[in-house]
C-alpha cells in the first residue's frame, strides 16, 4: 500500500462502532457515585497522611539559620549567632550533625523576632505593621471559575503573613474543604463550620422580631432547634488550632453546602434580616477581630450566599485569574455580577432607609486586586498586558508566575513554604519562592496602606 499522502490521520478518525462498545463499560448509576467518592476519599486520605506524624497530626518543619536571616528576620548570619551566644534564654536551635547548620520551629523564630523587635536596631523593622486598637483585616480571595489558583493564592498569603509574624485565622467557605484540607482541619459536620454562625445572626434577628411583636400584641414566631442550638455557639469553639503557631482555622465539609438552601428559606421568613452581614456581625460580636492580625476567606467558585457573605466581610478583595482569554472574560462576567447583586441590595435597603430617614447602604472595600496566576511570561506577555492596560490599577503588576517548585511542593501534600529546601536545588526553590514572596508584598502593601488609612482616620477623628 502506498504510504497516505495526508500524512498521520487524526485520532478520531475511523473508530470502529464495536471496539468503542468495548471500551464502554457498563451504564453509570447512583450507587455508583457512591464507589467513585470512597475511592477518591481513601486516594485523598492516602494522600493527606504522607509525611504526618505517628499520631496522625501534622508538623511544621523547621528552618534553618540560612532561611532565618535570609527571609524571616533582617540580620546578618554573624550578627545573629553573636546574639544568640550573648542571650543563652534565647532558643538556641538544634543541629542535625556536629558542628551543622542549626535549625529553629517557627515559634522560636518567632520569639526571636520579637527580640529583636525590642532589642534589635531601631533602624531596622522586626516586626510587622500592626496599629494598635484597630481591628483585624479580612481578606476574601474569590473568583467564580475553578483552577485560577483561588484557595492555593489564598493558603500561600495566609502562610507568608504567619511567617511575617501575623496572627492568622483562615474561613473556609467552600463545602469542598480544599483549604481545611491544606491545613489539616478535621470537620465533623456543618455545627463545625461558619453554618452557626449564619444560623445565630438569623436567630437573634429573629428574636428581636419576636419582641416587637409582642409589643404590638401579636404571636411571635418559634425558633425551630437548629436557631435554638445556633444561639449557644460562639465563634471561638469553631476554631481549630493548625501545624501552624500563629494560624488558626475554621474549617468547612460537604454539609457547609446546605447553608446554600437554608439562608434564602430563612430570608423568606425574615424580610429585614441582613443576611450579608451576618458572618461580620458574628466574628466582631465574639471578638475574633480582635484576637488576630489578617483572616483570610476561601470562597466558593460561585456567586452564593456564602460568597456573598465573604465578600460583604471583606476589606480587602483579591480575584485570581490566569492570563488567558477566556478567564479575562469570566473575571469580567465576575466583576459584573458583583456589581449586580451589591447594587440590588443597596437600592432595596436605600428605598426603606429613605422612607424611614435612616443613613443608606453603602458597601465598600479598602482595595480590590485582581491577581494573574500560573503565569508564564514566555507565552503570556502580551495578554497580560492588554489585561494591565484594560484593567488599569485594578490588576495588580505583580504576576504569580509557575515554577518547578509549584508542583513539587504539591505532589507532596504542602504548601511551598511548608518545604524543605533540602528536598530541591537550591536555586529552584529561591525561585519558586521569589514568585510567592512578591505576591505577599503585593498584598501586604495594600495591608499597610489599609490600615495606615484606618489609623490616621481615627487620628482626625480624636482631634
Amino acid at each position: 500500500m502506498k504510504p497516505d499522502a495526508r500524512g498521520p490521520l487524526p485520532p478520531y478518525f475511523n473508530i470502529d462502532p464495536d471496539a468503542a462498545l468495548s471500551h464502554l463499560g457498563d451504564p453509570a448509576t447512583t450507587k455508583g457515585f457512591g464507589a467513585m467518592a470512597r475511592a477518591c476519599e481513601a486516594g485523598r486520605s492516602d494522600l493527606a497522611s504522607r509525611g504526618l506524624e505517628e499520631n496522625g497530626g501534622r508538623r511544621l518543619r523547621q528552618f534553618s539559620t540560612w532561611e532565618i536571616t535570609r527571609y524571616l528576620i533582617p540580620v546578618a548570619t554573624g550578627h545573629f549567632r553573636r546574639v544568640l551566644k550573648q542571650n543563652p534564654d534565647l532558643p538556641q536551635g538544634r543541629s542535625e550533625t556536629d558542628g551543622g547548620a542549626k535549625w529553629f520551629t517557627l515559634d522560636e523564630v518567632l520569639r526571636l523576632r520579637a527580640h529583636f523587635g525590642t532589642e534589635g536596631s531601631k533602624a531596622k523593622e522586626y516586626l510587622p505593621y500592626r496599629p494598635a486598637g484597630l481591628p483585624a483585616k479580612m481578606v476574601a480571595v474569590a473568583n467564580f471559575k475553578g483552577g485560577v489558583g483561588k484557595t492555593s493564592t489564598a493558603a500561600h498569603l495566609a502562610m507568608s503573613a504567619a511567617l511575617d509574624g501575623y496572627r492568622v485565622l483562615v474561613i473556609d467557605l467552600d463545602s469542598q474543604g480544599s483549604m481545611t484540607s491544606i491545613f489539616g482541619g478535621k470537620v465533623a459536620d456543618e455545627w463545625q463550620t461558619v453554618f452557626p454562625l449564619l444560623a445565630r445572626h438569623y436567630a437573634l434577628h429573629l428574636r428581636g422580631e419576636n419582641q416587637r411583636r409582642l409589643d404590638r400584641g401579636e404571636a411571635p414566631q418559634p425558633l425551630d432547634d437548629t436557631l435554638s442550638d445556633a444561639l449557644e455557639v460562639k465563634a471561638q469553639s469553631l476554631v481549630q488550632k493548625t501545624h501552624w503557631p500563629n494560624i488558626d482555622l475554621i474549617g468547612a465539609q460537604l454539609n457547609l453546602y446546605w447553608a446554600e438552601f437554608q439562608i434564602p428559606v430563612w430570608r423568606m421568613s425574615g424580610r429585614g434580616w441582613k443576611l450579608w452581614d451576618a458572618l461580620t456581625d458574628m466574628l466582631a460580636a465574639d471578638g475574633i477581630l480582635d484576637q488576630y492580625d489578617v483572616v483570610f476567606l476561601d470562597t466558593p467558585p460561585a456567586l452564593g450566599y456564602l460568597t456573598i457573605n465573604g465578600l460583604a466581610a471583606a476589606d480587602i478583595l483579591l480575584v485570581p485569574l490566569g492570563a488567558s482569554f477566556l478567564e479575562f472574560d469570566s473575571t469580567g462576567r465576575f466583576f459584573d455580577m458583583l456589581h449586580s447583586t451589591f447594587s440590588s441590595i443597596e437600592e432595596a435597603e436605600n428605598i426603606a432607609a429613605r422612607a424611614l430617614g435612616r443613613d443608606g447602604l453603602a458597601f465598600q472595600w479598602d482595595a480590590v486586586r485582581a491577581v494573574v496566576t500560573r503565569y508564564d511570561g514566555s507565552q503570556q506577555a502580551e495578554l497580560a498586558a492588554l489585561m494591565q492596560a484594560y484593567l488599569g490599577q485594578t490588576l495588580s503588576p505583580h504576576r504569580q508566575d509557575f515554577t518547578a517548585l509549584i508542583g513539587q511542593a504539591g505532589e507532596q501534600v504542602q504548601g511551598i513554604y511548608e518545604a524543605d529546601y533540602r528536598d530541591f536545588n537550591r536555586e529552584t526553590y529561591v525561585r519558586g519562592r521569589e514568585t510567592f514572596d512578591a505576591t505577599y508584598a503585593a498584598f501586604k502593601q495594600l495591608l499597610i496602606g489599609s490600615w495606615r488609612r484606618d489609623a490616621l482616620s481615627t487620628q482626625e477623628a480624636a482631634e
